[in-house]
This record gives structure tokens, sequence and C-alpha cells, in this order.
């Protein structure tokens, strides 16, 4: 049996109080995770933030040996087709080939 380990470090994570993590602060933890072995990095959320969508830019230079990263996001707005959801679009367009989506209730 294999067991796949998803790190939320970069996103769950920076949101503790007096956590800032930069964009050459996350390059540097998803190159440790990745040599640690870490399966999947939820890497933030490249539709809330400008810097996460940099990261996601930057990340796809990176030469990693097993780690995929994921972009995480919310389903499309009340009201908006998902189409036409900037969230979702951004989630898309930052290039990862794994998506977290949460739905909120």
């Amino acid at each position: 049996m294999k067991i796949d380990i998803f790190d939320t470090t970069l996103r769950d994570g920076a949101q503790n109080p007096g956590i800032s993590f930069g964009i050459e602060d996350k390059l540097r933890i998803i190159k440790l995770l990745d040599e640690f072995g870490i399966d999947y990095i939820e890497a933030g959320n490249p539709g809330s933030n400008p810097k996460d969508f940099e990261l996601f830019k930057r990340a796809a230079g990176l030469k990693l040996k097993r780690a995929k990263l994921a972009a995480f996001g919310p389903t499309c707005r009340a009201g908006i087709q998902a189409d036409k959801d900037e969230g979702l679009r951004r989630i898309i367009e930052c290039g990862t080939e794994y998506a977290v989506i949460f739905g909120k209730s």
C-alpha cells in the first residue's frame, strides 16, 4: 500500500499569527519539502493573493524530484458562473497540474 503525503505548510501554516513567508522563503521551503519526500505541496491560493500567483509562476522552473504543487481556492462565488470566476481562472492560469478546491456551506 502506498501512502501519499500532502503538506499544507505554505498555505494553512502561513495563516498563523506572526508568519509572513516571502516568495523566496516559499521557494526554499518547496525545495526542502521535496527533498524530504513530500508528494504534494499545497503552495497557496493564486486567486486571493498576487504573491501566491507569482510564486506558482516562479516555482514552475524548479526541478523537483518528487513533489507536485497544488493550488488552493474556493469554488466559484455565488451568482457567478465558474467560467467567469476570477479565483478559479487564477487557479487554472497558475499552471499547476493539481488543485484543491473547497466549497463553502
